[in-house]
């Protein structure tokens, strides 16, 4: 009986091993994962180790371990001269395996095209990844003073823009509200924190739109509306940002209108 006992025993040890070691290896890439995000977000100039273990939240040796690996497999690169971190060359050459626009920025394109013409301030289009907001596409509007706040490919934390804040705002709250608590220690960068960041969600579900008074550029205002899949999740924002003189109260009014028709024409055309 004593023998039964002790093979039932390891039975039930070698299934929890099993059953623990997929998790494992997954937390490991979300790991890897994290460290890319912010490293995607240091662009070409790239970022300090440091810098990726607050950003990330994991300490310091773990961060090392992961970039060097991902230094062996070409997918990180570190600069001999300011000892930075950043992207390294082998990435765009996994990208060419996908070289069609996605079904988002095919669809996008006539609205981002018309409400350019019609609202004359720079347009800008961002989507989701994880817990940031990438820039995939940005129109220069007629309008003499453009606000080029960011640029096509600029990565920025879920929070830190009226983008952000209206991707968050379109999510149930304990998803919006586990998002900025992840993205705290990025917060500071920015000049902004958890406080602000959700009570702009809260504003943005409000008026059902996001809005930044003040813009990632002193002087600027932005407004943001949300882009939902089929599926009814939050996968991008269209924005105009604009000098505040040009966003007055009413005018706010109007170029949200325009926004949000043109962010339900791309979701009909997504789920078309």
């Amino acid at each position: 009986m004593n023998c039964g006992v002790v093979v039932h025993i390891m039975d039930r040890t070698k299934i929890a091993r099993n059953a623990a070691t997929p998790r494992q290896g997954a937390q490991a890439i979300r790991r890897a994962l994290a460290v890319l995000r912010i490293l995607a977000a240091g662009r070409e100039a790239g970022v300090p180790l440091a810098e990726v273990a607050q950003a990330t939240g994991l300490t310091r040796p773990t961060v090392h371990r992961i970039v060097h690996v991902l230094i062996e497999e070409g997918i990180v690169e570190r600069s001999a001269r300011s000892g930075r971190y950043a992207i390294g060359n082998q990435v765009p050459e996994l990208a060419l395996a996908r070289p069609r626009p996605s079904r988002l920025l095919v669809a996008a394109n006539p609205s981002l095209r018309r409400a350019s013409a019609e609202i004359g301030d720079t347009l800008f289009l961002t989507v989701r990844t994880g817990n940031d907001t990438l820039c995939v596409d940005r129109r220069i509007g007629v309008y003499p003073i453009q606000v080029l706040s960011i640029e096509v490919g600029a990565r920025r934390p879920l929070g830190v823009s009226s983008a952000g804040v209206a991707i968050l705002a379109a999510m149930p709250a304990p998803e919006a509200r586990k998002i900025v608590a992840a993205n705290e220690k990025r917060f500071e960068t920015y000049r902004t924190d958890t406080a602000t960041v959700l009570g702009e969600i809260t504003a943005a579900r409000r008026l059902g739109y996001g809005m930044r008074e003040i813009g990632l550029v002193q002087g600027t205002k932005s407004i943001s509306t949300w882009i939902k899949t089929p599926d009814g999740r939050p996968a991008a924002a269209m924005t105009v940002s604009a000098v505040r003189t040009r966003l007055g109260p009413r005018r706010e009014q109007e170029v949200a209108e325009i926004l949000l028709r043109e962010a339900r024409i791309i979701e009909q055309a997504i789920g078309g």
